[in-house]
């Protein structure tokens, strides 16, 4: 991996492509429905994401080809002074990409994204049944510094 990557704000245009990564790993293949033409709930949620101020759904390309995707939501909040918290998902390279160093790359640029929206701390969630992906944010310097907790509806 020598080529320059990109980073850009994904347009309506890349929703396929973003959609087939995310579908494409052990946990998305169980929650995600690629098929073309798209589900309409990716168009809605797309368009609200588009719209929101507070978010940001960035394509990562190599060369003009779409190779990585991941959100970024900055989330204003009274604790620490009238903070403002990022929270990072849907990071997804692609398939072919993968073991590479590309993950790390990604990660390295959304990092800095945060601190630049004025973030004081980048936060995520991984499954528990990920290891491999616990390590990997472990060495990029994120601490399981709390106890998360989800309620399905």
């Amino acid at each position: 991996m020598d080529k320059k990557l990109t980073y850009r704000l994904a347009t309506s245009d890349d929703l396929v492509d973003i959609v087939r990564m995310l579908a494409d790993d052990e946990l998305g293949s169980k929650r995600e429905r690629f098929e073309e033409p798209l589900p309409q709930s990716y168009i809605k949620a797309f368009v609200d994401i588009a719209r929101d101020p507070h978010q940001e759904l960035t394509v990562v390309e190599e060369e003009g080809e779409i190779i990585g995707v991941f959100q970024l939501t900055f989330i204003q909040y009274l604790t620490y002074q009238g903070g403002i918290r990022a929270q990072i998902e849907g990071v997804r390279v692609e398939a072919s990409h993968r073991g590479k160093g590309y993950g790390k790359k990604i990660f390295e640029y959304a990092i800095d994204r945060a601190r630049h929206r004025g973030a004081h701390l980048l936060q995520l969630t991984t499954d528990k049944q990920r290891p491999e992906a616990i390590e990997f944010y472990e060495a990029l310097g994120f601490v399981a510094s709390h106890e998360g907790m989800k309620m399905h509806f």
